[in-house]
């Protein structure tokens, strides 16, 4: 027992020893970090300037005009007249079918009217004749009449020759396939030589018109009434966005609301049209809409991080002229993704911490970062 004390005491001794060699460090150390130390913070400034409202929705992109070229009489595909891809013109050759069996039916249909109008040439004659001697009473009335006949059904029939080489010219007119509209052709359907039909529900190729093209988005109906005014000053102007809203594809103007609201969604769709000179927007490419619906002037704005989420407000934090914080509860109007409009609590020209508010409570001190 006596041998255990001993140790004990030993043990002691060597402790105190140990505690009193590393008291110097231990107080240096606490003197680098002291509790007071500033902390270190980013920040914004609120400031006053114009600020454009827009609404946002996703849309897509449809071609202002779109034609199904496909051949409205039968023969064979002679010829293709495009490239996939070609933009084309209101009366480029497109396609060209076999046209002999045409220009055949339009020789045939003349032939039938040549015949026809010496027959009528001819009736005319013995109408004339038959005339002249019924008024000396060597013919009789009922001959009169229907040599007559026969010349008004000879006229007949060549009126309705002239039909039928009208007819013959149009389908010979149909085997030269040509555009209807400003353009991109498609991916062809069929290839030249192939047999075709007016029946045909594929069609040779798709031509759409993209330069202007057509945007087709959705907003919720609450915002019909702040699209409604902005109409009233203009076409209001809409911006197209990449699908992830991370690049500016184009600029247009709103064409119109829909008539109708979607009942089941509670949303209404809105088209707008873009002359699309650089064909940056394609049918059927999904992106999003942004409208401008109004301009808020002299606003106090505040970068959107600056925002602080309470139980039961909304807060930031704002750095003094001591570099010491105060907790500013404030009401924020527009939001997007680049400014916050603060309707009530700031006055414009306050600096407000962007970053760093996770180690802040109201009356610390702050150092702000020189880049910010």
């Amino acid at each position: 027992m006596t041998g255990f004390k001993a140790g004990w005491r030993g043990l002691v001794a060597a402790s105190l020893i140990v505690t009193a060699w590393s008291a110097p460090f231990l107080a240096q150390q606490a003197g680098a970090q002291p509790a007071n130390a500033p902390v270190p913070v980013t920040v914004g400034q609120a400031e006053r300037r114009d600020v454009p409202v827009f609404a946002r929705g996703i849309g897509t992109v449809q071609a202002l005009n779109s034609v199904l070229i496909r051949a409205r009489v039968d023969g064979t595909l002679e010829k293709i007249a495009f490239r996939e891809g070609q933009l084309v013109h209101p009366g480029d050759p497109i396609a060209t079918i076999d046209p002999r069996p045409y220009a055949a039916a339009l020789d045939q249909a003349k032939a039938r009217r040549a015949a026809d109008v010496a027959q009528l040439h001819n009736a005319s004659l013995d109408l004339a004749r038959y005339a002249a001697l019924a008024r000396t009473n060597f013919a009789s009335r009922q001959q009169l009449d229907t040599q007559q006949a026969t010349v008004e059904q000879d006229q007949a029939n060549i009126q309705a020759d002239d039909a039928a080489i009208a007819t013959a010219a149009l389908n010979l007119s149909f085997c030269d396939i040509r555009s209807p509209i400003d353009g991109v052709v498609g991916l062809r359907q069929i290839d030249a030589g192939n047999l075709i039909h007016a029946t045909d529900s594929t069609g040779i190729v798709t031509i759409t018109q993209i330069q202007p093209i057509s945007l087709v988005f959705t907003l919720p109906q609450s915002t019909l009434p702040q699209v409604q005014d902005a109409m009233q000053h203009g076409s209001p102007p809409v911006i197209a966005y990449t699908s992830d809203d991370g690049k500016r594809l184009a600029e247009g103007v709103l064409v119109t609301p829909n008539n109708t609201i979607d009942a089941s969604t509670g949303t209404i769709s809105l088209k707008a049209q873009f002359a699309n000179e650089d064909r940056r927007l394609w049918p059927g490419e999904f992106v999003d809409a942004h409208i401008q619906l109004g301009v808020e002037k002299n606003a106090v704005t505040i970068p959107p991080a600056a925002i602080q989420h309470g139980p039961d407000d909304l807060y930031v934090y704002v750095v003094k002229p001591d570099h010491t914080v105060a907790r500013q509860t404030v009401t924020v109007g527009y939001e997007d993704e680049g400014v916050a409009v603060v309707t009530d609590g700031l006055s414009g020209g306050e600096q407000v911490v962007t970053n760093g508010q996770v180690r802040l409570q109201p009356g610390s001190r702050v150092a702000v970062d020189a880049k910010s």
